[in-house]
């Protein structure tokens, strides 16, 4: 039996698991200290000597000339981003809604450490990662990566918020001021490229202060090639009246996708004037007809100067059936218009095969004449302009949550019906959405909007640090302490309002519009367990229990499930079995039971079940043979598990 490493996962080690895999013949030996009785300490470490052999010229040395990037610390900073880190994920039930149902999580803490604890669960699997950082602006709060400082110097130089995070104010006369920024952005960019689909975009909001820093960042972090658009949004087109010189009225949204070749957009129309002109359905979805025939390219849509695009079309009698290929009783048709001029079909004759095998090009008669249409399906080309009315960030934005909420909250969410657009066009309907600056969770109310227009199924992940209201504001007088129980307030009365809204809708019942909240804590594990080369012999009577005294058996279940890489969503059973409590994961995936003196019996019942992995704890055992016996039983019945314990 293994036990688990319950802490997140460890990016450099990671890396040097794929050079050494890429590379064997670099790995060699090398003394990094000593134990207290003086042998050393012997790791396996990369020769970098024989890697810039392995690579040839394509090396560049610390010393030569070359473009990049960088900044104060920036070294520091990727050390930080690849350290794992002692914390876990527990769940709140009570602040939840839906809890055992629900596909939706809310992770209410620091989004630092929310990242890498993802890093396993959700590897590859986010659909689209929006995010709305602070930009930067001279006043905004920035959280802070780097944990060394000690307590007594931390409480003199940065705010702590009720939870424990770490907080300072970042003013534009701070000599690091681009760097403090930078330190904050750079770690959660570079982790978020992990969790994203190879079909995934990553989506980043940000206004003038910040923005050449923030395209040089996801440049490196993402590849230049994948950047995919620089969107300007206009949110407020009278501009701000207090600005010196010229008031802005514009944000920006930078797109990347993980890996282009491989990325797709949703196919949407997001002009509500333009959707109304889609009115023909098929099986494929909404279309509308166009004419085949190439009118708009003047003397260059002629059949001399492409011959190409010239050729008959044979339509059957019955208008059902077109050929290339000339059939008795088959009509003829060219590309000529109504006044006689030749011109030319849109394509060549192979596309045309093409469109038509797919249903996208059809004959109808017309004023007694056969006409040859295409079908345009209810899709758009999309601009890097963003410009509609319900864009506005105040009328969509701050009015419609202080309506929802029945007072002042905030003062600048995202309009609505902006982030409503964004997941249309980036999230496939059974994708997953993350936004980890989520704020009042608009990004979650807007998924559940649009699973209710399409029938989609999307899920999202909403993260927010529990940064505390001001005692001053209207939103802490109505009793939200702070930001996140704003969130989690508006997700619960967005949700019943679209179910009202909707009432009438098939199977709108189903809609998910719940959420399970889990939050940052330490690990459920203690110290002296783990990381027993930090305490000293007067502590070890604590080794009696590795787990602490307040840490339920579902708060284990949850940091298992984070070691474990199994989705923070998935279906989870309680059963009593024998007297103890069983958590039975995702239909079996994962069987885990934290209860003590588990028997033979127990064990043999658990092993019939055939699950991917099992786990107890290390002292769960009723007595040595138990323990004994444990792994003989699962060879037996059920050799392919995993057996674990913590």
């Amino acid at each position: 039996m293994d036990k688990l490493k319950m802490l997140s996962k460890n990016t450099s080690d990671e890396n040097f698991k794929i050079i050494s895999n890429l590379f064997p013949g670099l790995i060699t030996e090398k003394v990094t200290g000593y134990e207290d009785d003086g042998t050393p300490i012997i790791e396996k470490v990369i020769d970098v000597d024989l890697l810039n052999k392995e690579i040839s010229e394509r090396i560049v040395s610390n010393n030569e000339q070359r473009f990049q990037f960088t900044w104060p610390e920036k070294i520091k900073n990727i050390v930080e981003t690849n350290t794992p880190i002692f914390k876990t994920l527990r769940p709140s039930k009570e602040e939840s809604v839906n809890f055992n149902k629900t596909k939706n999580l809310y992770l209410e803490g620091d989004n630092i450490e929310v990242l890498k604890m993802l890093q396993e669960s959700y590897l590859n699997k986010i659909d689209v990662i929006y995010v709305d950082p602070p930009y930067n602006t001279g006043t905004d709060i920035l959280y802070i990566n780097d944990y060394s400082d000690n307590e007594d110097e931390f409480g003199e130089k940065y705010e702590v918020d009720s939870e424990g995070n770490r907080l300072y104010t970042n003013t534009d006369t701070n000599g690091r001021f681009h760097t403090n920024w930078l330190n904050m952005i750079y770690p959660r960019i570079k982790l978020s490229r992990n969790l994203l689909s190879d079909e995934g975009f990553f989506l980043i909001a940000i206004d003038h202060n910040e923005l050449a820093n923030l395209i040089q960042v996801c440049d490196e972090v993402f590849g230049f090639r994948n950047r995919i658009a620089i969107i300007t949004v206009v949110h407020k087109p009278e501009g701000r009246n207090q600005a010196k010189f010229i008031g802005p009225s514009n944000e920006f949204m930078l797109v990347y996708a993980k890996n282009e070749s491989t990325a797709k957009l949703q196919k949407v129309v997001l002009d509500e004037e333009q959707k109304k002109a889609f009115g023909c359905k098929d099986r494929q979805g909404a279309y509308r007809l166009k004419n085949f025939i190439r009118l708009s390219d003047g003397k260059y849509a002629t059949k001399e100067s492409k011959p190409n695009f010239w050729y008959p079309i044979y339509v059957s009698p019955d208008l059902k059936e077109l050929t290339l290929t000339k059939k008795k009783n088959y009509e003829a048709v060219y590309p000529v218009t109504d006044t006689g001029v030749e011109r030319t079909w849109k394509t060549t004759s192979d596309t045309f095969l093409d469109r038509y095998k797919e249903g996208n090009i059809i004959a109808k008669e017309d004023n007694g004449k056969i006409r040859i249409f295409e079908k345009l399906r209810e899709n758009q080309v999309i601009r890097t302009h963003w410009i509609e009315k319900k864009y506005h960030g105040y009328h969509y934005g701050t009015k419609l949550l202080d309506d929802l909420l029945e007072t002042k909250t905030f003062d600048f969410p995202k309009s609505l019906y902006l982030m409503r657009d964004i997941v249309k066009l980036f999230c496939p309907k059974e994708g997953i959405i993350f936004d980890y600056f989520s704020g009042s969770s608009t990004t979650a109310h807007a998924t559940m909007m649009v699973n209710a227009e399409d029938g989609g199924n999307r899920k999202f992940i909403m993260s927010q640090i529990p940064a505390e209201c001001d005692k001053k504001s209207d939103a802490y007088k109505a009793g939200y302490e702070n930001i996140c129980e704003i969130g989690k307030e508006r997700i619960r009365r967005a949700g019943q309002k679209i179910l009202e809204d909707n009432k009438d809708k098939e199977s709108i019942e189903d809609l998910d519009i719940g959420f399970r909240v889990l939050k940052t804590d330490s690990s459920n594990m203690k110290d002296v367990y783990y990381k027993p080369e930090e305490i000293s012999q007067n502590f070890l009577d604590t080794l009696e229990d590795n787990i602490k005294a307040d840490r339920s058996g579902e708060d284990l279940l949850f940091q298992v499930m984070l070691d474990l890489g199994i989705s923070l969503s998935a279906k989870i059973d309680l059963e009593n079995i024998d007297g103890k409590e069983v958590y039975i994961v995702d239909d079996g995936h994962l069987i885990a039971c934290f209860d003590k003196d588990i028997d033979d019996d127990l064990v043999t019942k658990l092993a019939k079940k055939e699950p991917v992995f099992v786990v107890f704890r290390d002292s769960s055992m009723k007595s040595d043979s138990s323990l004994n016996n444990f792994d003989q039983i699962f060879k037996r019945l059920s050799p392919e598990t995993t057996r674990k314990v913590i």
